[in-house]
């Protein structure tokens, strides 16, 4: 069954039969037969939780900057996305701190950096103390309705309990489960639809909805799997094959880039041109069936009438190769794997302030301290990140021209660890369990692709000293 089947399918049953108990008063009765879409919430009661927003954060995974049409893709069709981004505005320098999945997330949870929250593996839990101070629980105790569907992505015992509603699942789960014809983007939009008609009308809600799309299915021979009704989309395309996907590129790596996981990875996805223009489009796909889930999701809100009182921030946990420098995968500090989507709509900014593309250097752990910032409730101090709101409002603050990088998981040896500083011109890398240690320096205005190390030319002697100074500071300031 289609998504969209399925999708008027809940609505439908919801509005007669979830929504029932919800129902009583006027003002619920005109929410329920009124036409107006330009009123918001009219069920919800005047004062403190009709002034506070309704939030949803929408996380992919493996997503990378350029994958949309508002971002300058000519090829994916992301037609949601583009509206959101018209709408609200759009973040052209996001990046993650650490370009691995559950590291990154807890960097979104908590607002930290790797070193401060301590969640380096897959094994890893935030204690119960440090969960008090993520976003989700801050806002839960601040009278948010709070859920999280989809992947949780972190270790230890899923936090069912932490959520008003939970259908989040641990691992990586599948596309298509043994047995299940439904897509698993499918499955999540129709748990999604489920919590905002459940969602009281009394209270904000926050939705926490993490995609597993359009992360590749580890062990599988179609390496990426679209929804069915999306495999014949692009088949007619044919993708770009970046310029830096070349054998000259690959042979310029150090060796134990020439022998990483990325390279094995590459191998498994686009070892040929046939093999790189399906694994891309089936990519594509994904990313389209997540499009077609926000698009869900806001007509339900519309038809709610609880949109016009929502925030919304898209963005991934972390960038992917699609074939750069001869690699697949994340976890490096080339820019095709920490450089992320960001679109946040904030329904209180000002109508001539949407539809913005704007430069400032901002990252994961900016996100926790936005939502809370929005909600009106305060950050703990231990967060490092700041409030994206000033921005979205078009305010100019003073703001950070470089950020620390950390990757220390290194996968059984097959993902060298890395530290370094991405600035607005430079950009420095340090492979720290290299001897002796491995540095890289690279001009980003007149080297884009990153494709000459500058490290050992001695006219670049006084730019590598410069970035070495500027990364041990960086790297005490996030402890």
């Amino acid at each position: 069954m289609r998504c969209s089947v399925l999708a008027e399918a809940v609505n439908k049953f919801a509005k007669s039969k979830l929504r029932a108990p919800l129902i009583l008063g006027a003002a619920a009765v005109w929410l329920v037969f009124s036409g107006d879409p330009g009123r918001v919430a009219a069920a919800e009661p005047a004062g403190a939780a009709a002034a506070r927003p309704n939030i949803i954060f929408f996380l992919t995974d493996d997503m990378r900057w350029d994958a949309m049409g508002c971002a300058g893709n000519k090829i994916i069709r992301t037609p949601n996305l583009d509206n959101l981004a018209s709408q609200g505005t759009l973040f052209k320098n996001c990046f993650c701190t650490t370009s691995i999945c559950a590291v990154s997330r807890a960097s979104f949870l908590t607002g930290q950096y790797a070193r401060r929250h301590r969640v380096g593996d897959f094994d890893t839990l935030l204690s119960g103390e440090a969960f008090a101070e993520t976003f989700p629980a801050l806002l839960r105790k601040a009278g948010y309705h709070t859920g999280f569907v989809g992947k949780w992505g972190l270790g230890g015992a899923l936090p069912e309990n932490e959520f008003d509603f939970w259908a989040g699942f641990a691992g990586q789960g599948r596309y298509f489960a043994k047995g299940d014809p439904e897509h698993m983007t499918c499955k999540l939009t129709r748990q999604a639809l489920r919590f905002f008609h459940e969602a009281p009308a009394e209270k904000p809600f926050l939705l926490c909805m993490s995609f597993k799309a359009p992360h590749c299915q580890d062990g599988a021979p179609k390496q990426f799997q679209p929804e069915h009704r999306f495999e014949s989309l692009y088949a007619d395309a044919t993708i770009p094959v970046p310029p830096t996907a070349t054998q000259k590129a690959f042979e310029a790596l150090p060796p134990f880039l020439q022998q990483s996981e990325g390279r094995t990875r590459w191998q498994r996805r686009f070892a040929t041109p046939e093999m790189y223009q399906n694994a891309v489009k089936d990519y594509y796909r994904l990313i389209t069936g997540v499009d077609d889930a926000v698009g869900q999701v806001v007509k339900t809100l519309d038809e709610l009438k609880r949109n016009g009182n929502t925030a919304i921030i898209f963005t991934s946990d972390n960038g992917f190769f699609l074939g750069e420098h001869g690699l697949a995968g994340k976890w490096f500090m080339y820019e095709e794997s920490i450089r992320l989507p960001l679109l946040i709509r904030y329904p209180q900014t000002p109508k001539s302030l949407r539809g913005r593309h704007i430069d400032p250097m901002v990252l994961t752990i900016d996100i926790a301290p936005t939502i809370l910032d929005f909600a009106g409730v305060t950050a703990p101090a231990g967060m490092q990140g700041r409030s994206l709101k000033p921005q979205v409002m078009g305010e100019s603050p003073a703001w950070r021209e470089a950020f620390f990088y950390e990757h220390h998981f290194d996968y059984h040896g097959r993902i060298p660890q890395s530290e370094g500083v991405r600035g607005q011109r430079w950009k420095y890398t340090r492979y720290i369990a290299t001897e002796p240690v491995y540095e890289a320096l690279f001009d980003l205005k007149a080297d884009p692709g990153e494709e000459h190390n500058l490290a050992g030319d001695p006219q670049y002697a006084a730019t590598l000293e410069q970035m070495r100074d500027r990364w041990r500071t960086l790297q005490k300031q996030a402890q």
